[in-house]
C-alpha cells in the first residue's frame, strides 16, 4: 500500500524566529535620515529660535557629536516634512553644517500635532512670557477641538465661558492654575512692541497683564507716552490706564501724565542693570556672588574715605 504524499513546508529558523520580531518592528517608529532642506518649521511655531549663548553650544555639541536625538516631523501636503520637535536642533544643524537629520515622521492631525510641539518645548528651562503666552493659547485651542467643544475668541482672564473643562484639564496638567493660563494668553493681545519689552523684562507681567486690555490705538500711544517719560509702568498705573480705557478717556497726555508720576520708594532707590554688572565679573559669577563682592568694595571704598578725613 502505497504511503500518504504529505506536502511539509518548512521555514528557515529566521523565518520561524524573526516572524514576531517583524511584526513588533513594523509598529515600531523609524528613524530616518532627512535632507535637512526637506524640514520646514511648525506653522505659528510660538517658541524663539535665537542664535544666543545656548545655540553656540548647541552648535558646538552638534560639531562634535552630531544631532543625538531624533526630530519629530510630519509630512506636508506640498511635500516635505513640517517639523513638530525639535526647531532649535534642526538649526543647530544648519549652523554646524549638516546635511541630514535624524527624524521620527509621524502621521498626526493638526491639534495632535500642536499639543506635541507645545510640551516639548514647555520641558525647555527659560521660556519667554511670549513663548508661554502663544503655547498656551495653541494648547487650550487644540484640547477644545479635540474635546468637540466650541472655540471662543474672547479669553476671559477668569476663565467664565471659555473652555472650563478643557483650561481646568490644562492646569492640572501643567501644574498651574486656569486664573494663570488666561493671563498669560492676555498677552497675546499686546502689539509686539510690548509685548518684546516683557520678553526683555523692561515692563513686568502683571502691568503688562493690564496694558492688554487697551486697544492697538491705545496701546500705541501708551508705548509713545513710556518712550517720552522714560519709565516703566507699575501695577497701579497699568490698572489706572485700563480703567480709563474702560471709561472712554484715554488719551496719549493721559498716559503722559499718568507714566509721567513718580512712584513711590522710587526716588531713593539705585538700580544697576545685570547686562552693566556683567561687564565686571566673571561669567560664572552668580547675582549673589556679585552682590557680595560689590559690598565688600563698598565697605573698602567707606574705610578708606573715612582713613582721608581723619587724617
Amino acid at each position: 500500500m502505497p504511503k500518504s504524499s504529505l506536502s511539509v513546508s518548512l521555514k528557515g529558523a529566521d523565518d520561524i524566529f524573526s516572524t514576531e520580531e517583524s511584526r513588533q518592528e513594523q509598529q515600531r517608529e523609524q528613524v530616518q535620515q532627512i535632507p535637512i532642506g526637506e524640514l520646514f518649521p511648525f506653522k505659528d511655531h510660538p517658541f524663539k529660535v535665537l542664535d544666543d549663548e545656548s545655540m553656540q553650544r548647541t552648535v558646538e555639541s552638534v560639531e562634535q557629536y552630531g544631532v543625538l536625538s531624533p526630530l519629530i516631523a510630519r509630512p506636508r501636503p506640498e511635500g516635505g516634512y513640517e517639523i513638530i520637535s525639535g526647531h532649535r536642533r534642526q538649526h543647530a544643524a544648519q549652523l554646524a553644517g549638516l546635511d541630514t537629520l535624524p527624524v521620527i515622521v509621524r502621521n498626526m492631525d493638526d491639534d495632535a500635532a500642536v499639543l506635541l510641539m507645545v510640551d516639548s518645548n514647555l520641558q525647555r528651562e527659560t521660556i519667554l512670557p511670549s513663548e508661554r503666552a502663544f503655547a498656551y493659547k495653541m494648547k487650550l485651542e487644540a484640547m477644545k477641538h479635540q474635546a468637540g467643544r466650541p472655540t471662543q475668541d474672547n479669553y476671559s482672564q477668569v476663565g467664565n465661558n471659555f473652555g472650563t473643562l478643557s483650561s481646568k484639564e490644562m492646569a492640572e496638567e501643567l501644574g498651574t492654575s486656569k486664573n494663570q493660563i488666561f493671563r498669560y494668553i492676555r498677552l497675546t493681545n499686546l502689539v509686539p512692541e510690548l509685548l518684546d519689552m516683557v520678553d526683555e523684562k523692561k515692563i513686568s507681567f502683571n502691568p503688562a497683564v493690564e496694558l492688554s486690555y487697551l486697544d492697538t490705538n491705545q496701546q500705541r500711544d501708551f508705548l509713545e507716552a513710556m518712550q517720552d517719560t522714560q519709565n516703566a509702568p507699575s501695577l497701579s498705573q497699568a490698572q489706572r490706564l485700563k480703567k480709563l480705557a474702560q471709561e472712554g478717556h484715554f488719551s496719549y497726555d493721559v498716559a503722559f501724565a499718568v507714566m509721567g508720576e513718580e512712584k513711590k520708594g522710587e526716588l531713593d532707590k539705585v538700580v544697576i542693570k545685570n547686562d552693566t554688572l556683567r561687564k565686571y565679573f566673571p561669567r560664572s559669577y552668580t547675582p549673589k556672588q556679585m552682590e557680595d563682592t560689590i559690598i565688600k568694595l563698598l565697605e573698602q571704598w567707606q574705610r578708606k574715605h573715612q582713613r582721608q578725613n581723619e587724617r
